[in-house]
């Protein structure tokens, strides 16, 4: 068949060779018909939706059809998404009727997110619009020619559904986490429901596929609970769907391995009173597995409802133009009728299309009719764009002071054993507050010390089942990422700590969520979040067990890609500083943090006094590894400064300033600490940055600059353009060079260990000191014999020299 074109609407799934036996693994569900009278008000609010939404995509004048329809009534750029608008807005409507029989705290999290137009349609004909846009969006004519005219258009709604939209927690921009976002939302919140429609196209990408597993990872003692559908119309933007090809033996195999009842929603004559029928037992059934856990006698592995809606793509559009299938077919994914601004064939279709709506029959006065407000919550405050929880959430979190768990400086310790202790507090004194999500890396990352006083939470495994864990491990990323997401979006605080080289995985993930939350700090009516946190470790510093695959510090650049408002990356340098930013951004509102340190026991440099300065100012000078001659108010500048930003090359930068004053005392060296990296750019691109007189009283005016630092050069000269004398700048760091190698060897293949720190600053000071001029040839072979020393050991022995992690030791000033 020429060009793959597919010569009938909505196409069956190929039959499969599974028993019809299958069947019987389906949800039986008494089908239950509607009052008349509630049938018609749900049919009504379809009716009037589905044309707002199709108005939305096409008029920019005559919105209500009441003069005859013309060529320039219509946008002349038409943007938007049809095709799954009238399941979404079947959808809606049902959901509302629900939450009204059952007083209902619900959201419904749309997975489709370029089905904007049915979810706003939805909102004018409730009123929510009206709430959070009075003046602009209310329930009067002016109200919804402005909703339909200015849609796409700029000053309008965009094409997606985003945080301008009432209801939503969850952008869709990018395809397939949903699910786990909905999961994550009802964590904690035992008397909320979420409705969560997946896509057949989205439920193809790997985010969906892992998700669907989350029921495994609910306790219903403590928990809500999630309503999954499956909304198979059959395509994509141009091809079929996986699931679309699938029938409903294979959709209920798989869905019942999964650990669901399935029910499939799929009688169009009768499809009112199928999914008002299917969505009682769904409700049902939750209320069986929830009223069993609390009681004290949960059922062992419970399965859940979820439903598999089948309608035809663009239901109710467009059936064929000029020869081609519309309705049932992926032309109807965006916009059915390309051409309704300039072919009066097209334009003929359009106004039969939004005619057959008889919206005259809905709207009087331009207000929707007592019959379609029938079927919406009483209380107002619970309809789909008007719960508390999707706009003004923020719970917080009761504070622990870090300082008690603050450990002894001189000593080698753990940043992560440290924080973990500190942790399992916090976690005590906020029991519901507070989750961790993590790749199966908890006790790997040294963070064990969490599961002191908590447990994993992991319904499947009759060991962590039914105990309230506050760790929630399962080897998805993406996971971690949505059930974050999900969570804070509900007004609760969460903790991703994931090893450094994999948190890219959720790159796309967190920059979509930094954009939805960028755009409700632009929104009047939505309240505070927490902050998102992620804690960087297992980095490619000390990666001896894994090798070069597992080294790879590029997240912090995906952070930094993102607003200026947003962006906060930490490298705290000891585990008294990691202590202090982590109860700074768990206290944090609105942010994406990236906290980077190590889980091997490594140097403290500062008190907890010191360290708490130090974090409050994001950078100081060091003068315990300083030369002493730069520390007098009327000194010269020194000779170099040394920067380390980053916990192993921090260490290391401070090591080379201790061989540089045996080497050659008379090199004055400055070293600096940075620990926010957001201080070093010019002060007008980060709320964070450094004046220029405060740069130049920690940096100088005309020393050389070497920074020693944990993740790609070119991210920190980024950083650093704009500053004043960028010529005497130089950058280290992560080279992209590893294998399975020793730490120390990790250090030099990078070209950061100490002996290079030391031979660059030796070449830096030539020009400002004599003495280091006469000496030069000299100090740089000794420290290539030291460098073939080490590595000769290395090579014969597999490991670095006992003393290489022996603590600085500097002369009293």
């Amino acid at each position: 068949m020429g060009n793959g074109q597919i010569p009938v609407a909505n196409p069956p799934a190929l039959p499969s060779h599974l028993p019809d036996s299958i069947l019987e693994l389906g949800a039986r569900v008494d089908r239950r018909p509607l009052p008349d009278h509630v049938r018609e008000s749900l049919r009504g609010f379809q009716r009037a939706a589905c044309y707002i939404a199709s108005a939305m995509i096409f008029l920019r004048d005559n919105v209500l059809l009441e003069s005859e329809l013309q060529l320039d009534h219509v946008k002349p750029r038409l943007l938007g998404h049809w095709g799954t608008c009238p399941g979404l807005i079947l959808v809606w409507s049902h959901l509302s009727l629900l939450i009204r029989s059952h007083d209902l705290d619900m959201i419904f999290v749309i997975g489709p997110g370029h089905g904007a137009p049915a979810a706003l349609a939805a909102l004018w004909l409730e009123g929510s619009l009206e709430r959070f846009y009075p003046g602009e969006y209310d329930c009067d004519t002016a109200g919804l020619r402005n909703l339909i005219t200015r849609f796409s258009v700029p000053g309008g709604f965009p094409s997606h559904i985003n945080a301008e939209t009432p209801g939503s927690i969850h952008e869709g921009g990018e395809l397939g986490y949903a699910l786990a976002v909905s999961f994550g939302a009802v964590m904690d919140n035992p008397d909320l429901v979420v409705t969560c429609v997946v896509g057949d196209g989205e439920a193809e990408s790997g985010p969906t596929a892992t998700a669907w597993h989350s029921i495994k990872f609910l306790d219903s003692r403590e928990s809500g609970a999630v309503i999954p559908i499956l909304y198979v119309n059959g395509f994509k933007i141009s091809e079929r769907t996986i699931f679309g090809c699938m029938d409903d033996k294979e959709l209920i195999c798989l869905f019942a391995g999964y650990g669901y009842q399935v029910k499939m929603v799929e009688d169009l004559a009768n499809i009112d009173d199928e999914l008002s029928s299917a969505l009682e037992w769904a409700l049902v059934e939750i209320k069986k597995i929830q009223h069993a856990a609390r009681s004290g006698n949960p059922i062992v592995k419970p399965r859940w409802p979820m439903l598999v809606l089948r309608t035809p793509k663009g239901w109710g559009g467009p059936k064929e133009i000029d020869g081609k299938i519309i309705e049932g077919s992926f032309r109807s994914h965006q916009v059915p009728l390309p051409k309704a601004s300039s072919d009066n064939s097209q334009l003929g279709a359009l106004k039969n299309w939004l005619s057959s709506y008889r919206i005259d029959e809905l709207i009087k006065e331009g207000r929707p009719t007592d019959s379609i407000v029938s079927i919406l919550p009483q209380n107002r405050d619970k309809r789909l764009g008007q719960l508390e929880a999707t706009h003004n959430p923020y719970v917080g979190l009761k504070a622990v002071d870090w300082k008690g768990f603050a450990v002894e400086k001189g000593t080698d310790q753990s940043c992560m054993q440290v924080t973990g202790t500190y942790l399992d507090r916090v976690f005590q004194e906020n029991p519901t507050s507070i989750r961790l999500f993590s790749p199966d890396e908890l006790e790997s990352n040294k963070l064990g010390a969490i599961l002191d006083h908590t447990q994993r939470n992991f319904q499947w495994d009759e060991y962590s089942r039914a105990n309230g864990g506050r760790v929630i491990e399962v080897l998805s990323e993406h996971d971690c990422q949505g059930f974050m997401q999900g969570y804070t979006l509900t007004g609760r605080t969460a903790l991703f700590p994931s090893y450094e080289s994999f948190l890219g995985i959720v790159h796309t993930m967190m920059v979509q969520y930094s954009k939805f939350v960028k755009i409700a700090r632009q929104v009047s009516w939505r309240g505070d979040l927490a902050s998102i946190n992620y804690i960087e470790t297992s980095t490619w510093a000390r990666q001896e067990h894994n090798g070069f695959s597992h080294q790879n510090p590029s997240f912090i650049g995906a952070v930094l890609n993102i607003k200026a408002e947003a962006a906060r990356v930490y490298l705290p340098p000891d585990a008294n500083c990691f202590l202090s930013t982590v109860q700074h951004c768990l206290q944090s509102r609105n942010y994406t943090n990236l906290i980077i340190g190590s889980k091997q026991p490594t140097a403290v440099y500062l008190s907890a006094e010191e360290a708490e300065e130090h974090c409050r100012l994001g950078a100081s000078i060091w003068h315990f590894a300083s030369s002493p001659d730069t520390d007098a108010p009327s000194a010269a500048d020194p000779d170099v400064v040394l920067v380390g930003i980053g916990v192993e090359v921090t260490f290391e930068v401070v090591k080379a300033a201790e061989l540089l004053r045996t080497l050659v005392p008379a090199l004055r060296v400055r070293v600096v600490n940075v620990t926010d990296l957001m201080i070093l750019p010019a002060e007008s691109r980060h709320p964070h940055a450094l004046s220029a007189a405060r740069f130049a009283d920690i940096f100088t005016t005309d020393s050389p600059i070497l920074f020693n630092y944990h993740g790609y050069q070119t991210e920190l000269q980024g950083l650093l353009f704009g500053r004043a004398g960028l010529h005497r700048m130089a950058v280290d760091g992560y080279r992209e060079e590893g294998s399975t190698t020793t730490p120390f060897d990790m250090m030099l293949v990078n070209r950061v260990s100490r002996f290079d720190v030391a031979a660059r600053a030796l070449r830096a000071g030539v020009e400002r000191n004599l003495d280091v001029k006469q000496r030069l040839g000299a100090c740089l072979e000794d420290i290539r014999r030291r460098v073939e020393d080490v590595r000769a050991f290395i090579a014969e022995h597999g490991e670095d020299p006992d003393d290489m992690y022996a603590l600085p030791v500097f002369d009293k000033h």
